[in-house]
Protein backbone atom coordinates (compact mmCIF):
# COMPACT_ATOMS: atom_id res chain seq x y z
CA UNK A 1 0.00 0.00 0.00
CA UNK A 2 1.44 3.61 -1.16
CA UNK A 3 1.07 6.09 1.43
CA UNK A 4 -0.50 9.24 0.72
CA UNK A 5 -0.33 12.50 1.42
CA UNK A 6 -2.28 15.03 1.88
CA UNK A 7 -2.58 17.93 -0.39
CA UNK A 8 0.72 20.04 0.85
CA UNK A 9 2.00 16.95 2.92
CA UNK A 10 4.81 16.20 0.70
CA UNK A 11 6.23 19.48 0.15
CA UNK A 12 5.76 20.42 3.72
CA UNK A 13 7.95 16.99 4.21
CA UNK A 14 10.56 17.97 1.58
CA UNK A 15 11.20 21.42 2.95
CA UNK A 16 11.40 19.90 6.41
CA UNK A 17 14.26 17.45 4.95
CA UNK A 18 16.02 20.49 3.22
CA UNK A 19 16.36 22.44 6.44
CA UNK A 20 18.12 19.06 7.82
CA UNK A 21 20.88 19.76 5.29
CA UNK A 22 21.09 20.64 1.55
CA UNK A 23 20.31 17.56 -0.34
CA UNK A 24 20.08 16.56 -4.22
CA UNK A 25 16.83 14.70 -5.94
CA UNK A 26 18.24 11.75 -4.72
CA UNK A 27 19.56 11.85 -0.89
CA UNK A 28 15.64 13.57 -0.81
CA UNK A 29 14.13 10.24 -2.48
CA UNK A 30 16.24 7.93 -0.37
CA UNK A 31 15.80 10.15 2.97
CA UNK A 32 12.30 9.30 2.61
CA UNK A 33 12.31 5.75 2.15
CA UNK A 34 14.45 5.85 5.13
CA UNK A 35 11.82 7.52 6.98
CA UNK A 36 9.30 4.91 5.71
CA UNK A 37 11.69 2.50 6.84
CA UNK A 38 11.98 0.87 3.30
CA UNK A 39 8.52 -0.06 2.63
CA UNK A 40 7.63 3.40 0.32
CA UNK A 41 10.00 4.86 -2.24
CA UNK A 42 8.73 8.01 -3.93
CA UNK A 43 9.31 7.88 -7.98
CA UNK A 44 11.61 10.70 -9.28
CA UNK A 45 8.78 11.65 -10.97
CA UNK A 46 7.00 12.54 -7.68
CA UNK A 47 9.71 14.36 -6.26
CA UNK A 48 10.98 16.71 -8.79
CA UNK A 49 8.20 18.68 -9.91
CA UNK A 50 7.54 19.14 -6.12
CA UNK A 51 11.10 20.81 -5.78
CA UNK A 52 10.47 23.05 -9.02
CA UNK A 53 7.12 24.33 -7.48
CA UNK A 54 9.37 25.20 -4.36
CA UNK A 55 11.88 27.06 -6.48
CA UNK A 56 9.80 28.51 -8.07
CA UNK A 57 7.85 30.13 -5.09
CA UNK A 58 11.09 31.32 -3.81
CA UNK A 59 11.35 28.20 -1.04
CA UNK A 60 14.56 26.39 -2.16
CA UNK A 61 17.52 27.29 -4.38
CA UNK A 62 19.26 24.96 -6.43
CA UNK A 63 22.58 24.89 -7.76
CA UNK A 64 24.76 22.69 -9.23
CA UNK A 65 27.87 20.15 -7.89
CA UNK A 66 29.34 18.57 -10.80
CA UNK A 67 26.65 16.10 -12.37
CA UNK A 68 24.15 16.70 -9.59
CA UNK A 69 21.81 19.28 -8.67
CA UNK A 70 21.89 19.74 -5.20
CA UNK A 71 18.77 21.64 -3.52
CA UNK A 72 18.81 24.12 -0.47
CA UNK A 73 16.28 25.94 1.80
CA UNK A 74 15.86 29.73 1.89
CA UNK A 75 14.74 32.29 4.27
CA UNK A 76 11.21 31.88 2.57
CA UNK A 77 11.21 28.19 3.46
CA UNK A 78 12.62 28.11 7.26
CA UNK A 79 10.05 31.08 7.66
CA UNK A 80 6.74 28.48 6.07
CA UNK A 81 8.33 25.25 7.67
CA UNK A 82 8.11 27.72 11.16
CA UNK A 83 4.73 29.25 10.88
CA UNK A 84 3.33 25.12 9.75
CA UNK A 85 5.47 23.27 12.85
CA UNK A 86 1.77 22.20 14.05
CA UNK A 87 1.22 20.66 10.72
CA UNK A 88 4.59 19.16 10.62
CA UNK A 89 3.97 17.42 13.61
CA UNK A 90 0.69 16.05 12.65
CA UNK A 91 2.58 14.90 9.07
CA UNK A 92 5.40 13.19 11.47
CA UNK A 93 2.51 11.38 12.82
CA UNK A 94 0.86 10.40 9.68
CA UNK A 95 4.02 8.69 8.51
CA UNK A 96 4.63 6.98 11.69
CA UNK A 97 1.25 5.31 11.36
CA UNK A 98 1.59 4.67 7.38
CA UNK A 99 4.56 2.90 8.47
CA UNK A 100 2.83 1.00 10.94
CA UNK A 101 0.24 -0.01 8.38
CA UNK A 102 3.17 -1.10 5.94
CA UNK A 103 4.44 -3.05 7.76
CA UNK A 104 1.38 -5.13 8.58
CA UNK A 105 0.62 -5.45 4.70
CA UNK A 106 4.00 -6.88 4.51
CA UNK A 107 3.78 -9.20 7.25
CA UNK A 108 0.10 -10.38 5.60
CA UNK A 109 1.64 -10.85 2.40
CA UNK A 110 4.94 -12.59 3.32
CA UNK A 111 2.46 -14.88 5.82
CA UNK A 112 0.19 -15.86 3.07
CA UNK A 113 3.12 -16.36 0.31
CA UNK A 114 4.61 -18.71 3.02
CA UNK A 115 1.80 -20.34 3.84
CA UNK A 116 1.31 -21.34 0.01
CA UNK A 117 4.74 -22.16 -0.54
CA UNK A 118 4.01 -25.58 1.86
CA UNK A 119 0.97 -25.90 0.80
CA UNK A 120 2.80 -26.47 -2.89
CA UNK A 121 5.73 -27.71 -0.86
CA UNK A 122 2.87 -30.79 0.55
CA UNK A 123 1.87 -31.25 -2.66
CA UNK A 124 4.81 -32.06 -4.56
CA UNK A 125 5.63 -34.69 -1.78
CA UNK A 126 2.95 -36.18 -1.68
CA UNK A 127 3.14 -36.47 -6.24
CA UNK A 128 6.77 -37.54 -5.43
CA UNK A 129 5.69 -40.48 -2.86
CA UNK A 130 3.12 -41.85 -4.91
CA UNK A 131 5.26 -41.85 -8.18
CA UNK A 132 7.61 -43.75 -5.99
CA UNK A 133 4.74 -46.14 -5.23
CA UNK A 134 3.71 -46.14 -8.29
CA UNK A 135 7.91 -47.52 -9.53
CA UNK A 136 7.84 -49.90 -6.38
CA UNK A 137 4.26 -51.79 -7.91
CA UNK A 138 5.24 -51.67 -11.74
CA UNK A 139 8.80 -53.50 -10.70
CA UNK A 140 7.06 -56.38 -8.75
CA UNK A 141 4.34 -57.26 -11.14
CA UNK A 142 7.54 -56.94 -13.91
CA UNK A 143 9.16 -58.93 -11.79
CA UNK A 144 5.82 -61.59 -11.46
CA UNK A 145 5.44 -61.89 -15.29
CA UNK A 146 9.48 -62.94 -15.56
CA UNK A 147 8.88 -65.44 -12.54
CA UNK A 148 5.90 -66.55 -14.73
CA UNK A 149 7.15 -66.92 -18.00
CA UNK A 150 10.26 -68.75 -16.56
CA UNK A 151 8.29 -71.55 -14.72
CA UNK A 152 6.12 -71.75 -18.25
CA UNK A 153 9.64 -72.71 -20.14
CA UNK A 154 10.42 -74.83 -17.51
CA UNK A 155 8.13 -77.20 -17.91
CA UNK A 156 7.95 -76.81 -21.57
CA UNK A 157 11.64 -77.95 -21.48
CA UNK A 158 11.27 -80.47 -18.60
CA UNK A 159 7.58 -81.85 -21.05
CA UNK A 160 9.76 -81.76 -24.54
CA UNK A 161 12.53 -83.94 -23.03
CA UNK A 162 10.49 -86.63 -21.18
CA UNK A 163 8.76 -87.05 -24.35
CA UNK A 164 11.67 -87.08 -26.93
CA UNK A 165 13.52 -90.12 -24.54
CA UNK A 166 17.44 -90.00 -24.22
CA UNK A 167 17.85 -91.29 -27.35
CA UNK A 168 15.96 -88.96 -29.41
CA UNK A 169 17.47 -86.31 -27.20
CA UNK A 170 20.94 -86.79 -28.26
CA UNK A 171 19.98 -87.48 -31.75
CA UNK A 172 18.74 -83.87 -31.78
CA UNK A 173 22.16 -81.84 -31.07
CA UNK A 174 21.52 -78.26 -30.62
CA UNK A 175 17.68 -78.74 -30.07
CA UNK A 176 17.77 -80.76 -27.00
CA UNK A 177 14.87 -80.12 -25.05
CA UNK A 178 12.12 -79.66 -27.78
CA UNK A 179 10.51 -82.61 -29.19
CA UNK A 180 9.45 -83.64 -32.78
CA UNK A 181 6.54 -86.00 -33.00
CA UNK A 182 2.99 -84.04 -33.40
CA UNK A 183 1.83 -84.47 -29.29
CA UNK A 184 5.06 -83.12 -27.87
CA UNK A 185 6.08 -80.29 -30.40
CA UNK A 186 2.30 -78.92 -29.97
CA UNK A 187 2.67 -79.26 -25.85
CA UNK A 188 5.41 -77.38 -25.83
CA UNK A 189 4.30 -74.72 -27.82
CA UNK A 190 1.27 -74.51 -26.10
CA UNK A 191 2.67 -74.26 -23.09
CA UNK A 192 5.61 -71.34 -24.34
CA UNK A 193 1.80 -69.16 -25.60
CA UNK A 194 0.55 -69.52 -22.46
CA UNK A 195 3.83 -67.83 -20.86
CA UNK A 196 4.17 -65.22 -22.66
CA UNK A 197 0.42 -64.86 -22.91
CA UNK A 198 0.75 -64.80 -18.66
CA UNK A 199 3.86 -61.95 -19.18
CA UNK A 200 1.79 -60.10 -21.57
CA UNK A 201 -1.13 -59.42 -19.16
CA UNK A 202 -1.60 -56.03 -17.42
CA UNK A 203 -1.78 -56.15 -13.23
CA UNK A 204 -4.75 -54.63 -12.18
CA UNK A 205 -3.29 -53.03 -9.54
CA UNK A 206 -0.49 -51.33 -10.74
CA UNK A 207 -3.25 -49.70 -13.55
CA UNK A 208 -5.06 -49.01 -10.84
CA UNK A 209 -1.79 -47.01 -9.16
CA UNK A 210 -0.88 -45.47 -12.32
CA UNK A 211 -5.06 -43.41 -13.08
CA UNK A 212 -4.73 -42.78 -9.39
CA UNK A 213 -1.60 -41.00 -9.80
CA UNK A 214 -2.72 -39.31 -12.84
CA UNK A 215 -5.46 -38.05 -11.51
CA UNK A 216 -3.77 -36.71 -8.73
CA UNK A 217 -1.68 -34.99 -11.18
CA UNK A 218 -5.05 -33.85 -12.90
CA UNK A 219 -6.41 -32.73 -9.64
CA UNK A 220 -3.15 -30.23 -8.54
CA UNK A 221 -2.98 -29.00 -12.38
CA UNK A 222 -6.62 -27.79 -11.88
CA UNK A 223 -6.38 -26.50 -8.47
CA UNK A 224 -2.83 -24.06 -9.24
CA UNK A 225 -4.40 -23.13 -12.35
CA UNK A 226 -7.67 -21.88 -10.92
CA UNK A 227 -6.25 -20.51 -7.59
CA UNK A 228 -3.62 -18.17 -10.10
CA UNK A 229 -6.59 -17.19 -12.40
CA UNK A 230 -8.74 -16.02 -8.56
CA UNK A 231 -5.58 -14.24 -7.90
CA UNK A 232 -5.40 -12.67 -11.10
CA UNK A 233 -8.66 -11.77 -11.20
CA UNK A 234 -9.08 -10.25 -7.62
CA UNK A 235 -5.74 -7.81 -8.50
CA UNK A 236 -7.92 -6.66 -11.64
CA UNK A 237 -11.48 -6.48 -10.50
CA UNK A 238 -11.86 -8.27 -7.48
CA UNK A 239 -13.90 -12.26 -6.43
CA UNK A 240 -17.57 -11.56 -5.91
CA UNK A 241 -18.93 -13.23 -2.35
CA UNK A 242 -21.06 -14.59 -4.40
CA UNK A 243 -18.72 -17.18 -6.53
CA UNK A 244 -17.39 -19.63 -3.18
CA UNK A 245 -20.99 -20.81 -3.38
CA UNK A 246 -20.85 -21.61 -6.67
CA UNK A 247 -17.41 -23.16 -6.52
CA UNK A 248 -18.44 -25.35 -3.95
CA UNK A 249 -21.83 -26.30 -5.60
CA UNK A 250 -20.40 -27.28 -8.71
CA UNK A 251 -17.56 -29.06 -7.05
CA UNK A 252 -20.48 -31.19 -5.34
CA UNK A 253 -21.79 -32.04 -8.57
CA UNK A 254 -18.44 -33.56 -10.12
CA UNK A 255 -17.44 -35.47 -6.81
CA UNK A 256 -21.02 -36.97 -7.23
CA UNK A 257 -20.61 -37.68 -10.80
CA UNK A 258 -17.23 -38.94 -10.30
CA UNK A 259 -18.42 -41.30 -7.49
CA UNK A 260 -21.36 -42.69 -9.94
CA UNK A 261 -18.79 -43.31 -12.83
CA UNK A 262 -17.21 -45.51 -9.80
CA UNK A 263 -20.38 -47.41 -8.93
CA UNK A 264 -20.58 -48.22 -12.10
CA UNK A 265 -17.19 -49.34 -12.98
CA UNK A 266 -17.40 -51.96 -9.66
CA UNK A 267 -20.57 -52.85 -11.07
CA UNK A 268 -19.00 -54.17 -13.79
Amino acid sequence: MTPVFAHGSLRLYLLSLLAEQPRHGYELIQALSDRFGGTYIPSAGTIYPRLAKLEEEGLVTKSTDGRKTVYEITDAGRAELQARQGDLHDLETEVADSVRRLADDVRSGVSEAMRSLRLDLASAKRQAGDARSARKAGAAAGARAGAAAASAAASASAGAGWQTGPAESAASGSTSGTTFDGTGARAGTVEGDSGSNAASTPDPRLESNRALHEADLVLNEFRQQLRADLRQAATRSGVPTTLVPELRARLVEVRADILAALHRQRGH
